[in-house]
């Protein structure tokens, strides 16, 4: 028979298990502090790339959506505060400010012709013909400043669709209804209650609520000489007429 294991025994066991796991404690702290030091080192470093590579962060798109890129990977956000070393060192509080502004007025200049729907590579265009030549943006820096207004509730979001990304500057969040309309439209300029109940295996009573919600936003134009009546958005009009 088996011979059970007496009190010393099980108490000896047990400072062994206390002795690990103090040992493991030690050693996970040491690991979080010399990470910890690290962290701050690369912060440093970044700190000090910034402020050598000042003004090619500031003139070239493509440097600046790599410098972006960096500090999110160590968890580091440039346009989390409009203070401290970012923002006095770069001005990219003032700059992502100055692009969103931009954005903004641009919307509400076309939405009469467009429905509040402007596409991501015609607003970086128009932009950039208003701006300097060499302080030029990129699509990513238009990205970033729309999410940046964001903070100031609904209304302005990147929309992506099968082939490009559009702006949607329309008062309210866009559900996943929406967004599928505004795929399926991307290509044929107009849809029908019955086509989008085919082509995405709707019902026609949701077919019909989604487009009538954007309808009421003006995204979407009723064109009521159709039988049944067709659903148009102008904001495809340019790029379906050019792949015709």
């Amino acid at each position: 028979m088996r011979r059970r294991a007496g009190v010393g025994a099980i108490q000896r066991q047990k400072i062994q298990q206390d002795k690990f796991k103090e040992k493991g404690c030690e050693i996970q702290e040491n690991q979080l502090e010399q990470m910890t030091l690290q962290m701050e080192k690369f912060r440093e470093n970044l700190e000090e790339f910034a402020a050598k590579h000042k003004n090619e962060i500031k003139k070239n798109p493509q440097f600046r959506k790599q410098f972006q890129e960096m500090c999110a990977s160590i968890g580091v956000d440039p346009l989390a505060s409009g203070k401290g070393f970012w923002c006095e060192m770069l001005g990219v509080g003032d700059f992502y400010y100055e692009v969103g502004v931009q954005v903004v007025e641009l919307c509400v200049a076309t939405s009469h012709r467009n429905g509040g729907v402007l596409s991501l590579e015609e607003v970086q265009r128009r932009l950039n013909t208003r701006r300097r030549h060499d302080n030029h943006i990129s699509s990513d820096d238009i990205v970033r400043a729309v999410k940046k207004l964001r903070v100031l509730g609904s209304g302005m979001e990147v929309v992506a669709t099968g082939s490009a990304q559009f702006i949607y500057s329309i008062p309210g969040e866009l559900s996943m209804d929406h967004t599928a309309l505004l795929q399926l439209a991307e290509n044929v300029g107009s849809l029908t209650v019955t086509s989008v109940s085919s082509s995405l295996g709707w019902t026609e009573e949701r077919a019909s609520r989604a487009i009538e919600h954007l309808l009421q936003v003006g995204v979407a134009w009723r064109d009521d000489q159709a039988s049944p009546p067709s659903y148009w958005f102008p904001a495809f009009f340019a790029q379906c007429t050019n792949a015709e």
